[in-house]
């Protein structure tokens, strides 16, 4: 008798372990009926993908994926769309495109209508008049783009009078390393005619008369927005900041990159209270996505202890991913910094002109050595060949002396006026670069024309020559630069083809299949995420994105129409085109 009830007893222990193993097993989502691609080498494609609690529990063939359905799984059929890991954005600028949501869009064409300065002008007055602002208000216009309108040139301050004398103006160019302001802005700024350049930056003046024509380049640029910023919204001590707009702006760019299929997001160069901001919306469960930040290190040095426990660890969704540095400026805006002079220096420039560094080799030295000894990594800006070869120069120096470590994975951001000699550098060293492909279709005209010429041009983000040398790279949108838009970025790398359809460094070329690993699994491998993140493979988040094309069939000058129809985070549904 007491045999028997052991028996029995083993027998529904035995039961009920495995009822309990299969409800452990049984999938709350499948997903079948299309391509769906893994970025897995051994298996790039497969039949069915099964979710578990926000993670993939299976991939492969349909039938296999059946097993672990019951009647609560929820069954998603691709109709034929395609299936794959959810992109990452290897370097943007979140609270940047946060800042600018109640800013004037002066974006020229794909994104915009702003071709010319005409265009400009009659936007900021019309803007003026529908919202019958006031006559001393501050205006701030973005995205303007003298490499794509029609005059090639900079508006003036003259300009920007035409349009108001009274209230104050300034216009941001679209590389964000620049802008142009009015009469009323430089007095509301206490910018005097006698002011001097500051380290990093330039004021632009008049070829004939030597005044001030508004544009200010880099830290000239930066240093007027966080004056004005102080101006617009004035802290009262013993106050505490109202960040309602602030948090909203924030939520509207997340569902811009959500929209673009990123379950990653980027915010490179984080500035001034978008920290605080950041972790407000960290603690008020707003993220949606993750967002990985890396604050401007020398805007906050003085905080650096306070930050470093922070440093690869998630907090409802926000982790610091490291500190960015930006040594020089930008190649369309004419500001990066290169060893040979510019194919057309900008108006008020000499013909030797190559652009200026934003550091010395001391100052970025002693600040990388304090980040790679605290085994912190940095997102470096470099755009010209000048820029490229101070922060190899400087990264070599710190790994000859056992500080600087490949496994901390630096990342060289832009890497535009890159030259062949630069490849090996660059894999000797065990940096990662990643490349602003759209580049090549957005302004590639305008660098074989008036930036570099046919040589230097057709080496821009030259991603096959990184290919062959073995080294892993990733692509961006560096947004707000352009929208959060990988595909275009895609699209870029693959046909290496301008605006006007010319062919930029045909060699440079790439497959679809390698520009999309440079925005998943490559991507999530800069961030030390690669084990759990970047490819559809049982494990992994459950990160996807759903195109209305195959990225690998189409054809590829037809890459940039392919559109999101859904993002997925954690498996669960939080972007759908209407």
């Amino acid at each position: 008798m007491n045999i028997k009830k052991i028996t029995l007893a083993f027998v529904l222990a035995f039961v009920f372990s495995c009822k309990h193993t299969q409800n452990q097993l049984t999938a709350d989502a499948i997903y079948y009926g299309g391509p769906i691609l893994t970025m897995e080498d051994d298996v790039p494609s497969v039949e069915a993908l099964v979710i578990k609690d926000g993670k993939i529990l299976y991939t492969g063939t349909q039938s296999e994926a059946e097993k672990y359905t019951d009647n609560n799984t929820v069954k998603h059929h691709l109709q034929g769309k395609t299936l794959l890991p959810g992109f990452i954005d290897a370097h943007g600028h979140l609270t940047s495109k946060a800042g600018m949501e109640m800013a004037i869009d002066l974006s020229p064409s794909p994104y915009g209508t702003v071709n010319s300065i005409p265009d400009l002008q009659q936007t900021l007055k019309k803007y003026i008049t529908d919202y019958k602002i006031p006559a001393e208000q501050p205006i701030i216009g973005n995205g303007y783009d003298d490499a794509i309108m029609v005059e090639h040139k900079h508006p003036t301050r003259d300009e920007l009078d035409a349009v108001s004398t009274t209230n104050p103006i300034i216009v941001l160019h679209a590389s964000g390393h620049a802008s142009v302001v009015n009469t009323a802005m430089l007095r509301l700024l206490g910018i005097n005619e006698d002011v001097k350049d500051p380290e990093g930056g330039h004021y632009g003046r008049d070829k004939n008369t030597g005044k001030l024509n508004g544009k200010l380049e880099e830290n000239a640029n930066f240093s007027a927005l966080l004056v004005l910023m102080k101006k617009i919204a004035p802290e009262k001590e013993g106050d505490k900041k109202d960040t309602t707009q602030a948090i909203k702006n924030l939520m509207k760019a997340q569902e811009e990159w959500l929209s673009y299929g990123q379950t990653t997001i980027c915010d490179g160069r984080t500035m001034g209270e978008n920290v605080t901001l950041l972790k407000e919306a960290a603690a008020k469960d707003l993220l949606i996505a993750d967002v990985i930040y890396f604050p401007d290190f020398e805007n906050f040095k003085s905080e650096f202890e306070n930050l470093k426990p922070d440093y690869m660890r998630y907090h409802k969704r926000l982790k610091l991913g490291g500190f960015k540095f930006s040594d020089d400026g930008s190649p369309q805006g004419k500001t990066a910094w290169l060893t040979i002079p510019y194919l057309i220096p900008p108006e008020g420039q000499t013909k030797d002109y190559k652009g200026f560094p934003i550091f010395t080799d001391d100052v970025l030295y002693a600040d990388l050595k304090t980040l790679f000894e605290n085994n912190i990594t940095a997102q470096l800006h470099v755009n010209g060949d000048a820029a490229i070869d101070q922060a190899i120069r400087v990264i070599q120096k710190l790994k000859d002396e056992g500080i600087y470590k490949p496994e901390l994975r630096a990342t060289l951001i832009h890497v535009q006026n890159s030259r062949p000699d630069h490849i090996q550098k660059i894999k000797n060293l065990g940096v990662i670069p990643s490349y602003f492909s759209s580049h090549v279709y957005l302004w590639g005209d305008w660098h074989l024309t008036s930036v570099f010429g046919p040589e230097r041009a057709a080496f821009i983000s030259p991603a096959n020559s990184a290919k062959k040398a073995r080294i892993l790279f990733t692509m961006h949108h560096d947004a707000p630069v352009t929208p959060p838009d990988l595909l275009t970025g895609i699209y870029a790398a693959v046909n290496r083809k301008t605006r006007s359809g010319k062919i930029l460094g045909p060699d440079e070329r790439i497959t679809p299949l390698d520009a999309l690993k440079a925005i998943t699994i490559n991507a999530a491998y800069q961030y030390h995420e690669e084990d759990r993140k970047g490819s559809l493979k049982a494990g992994k988040l459950a990160d996807m994105v759903i195109l209305d094309k195959n990225p690998l069939t189409i054809a590829p000058e037809n890459i940039k129409d392919i559109l999101v129809l859904e993002t997925i985070k954690e498996g669960k549904s939080v972007y759908k085109r209407k």
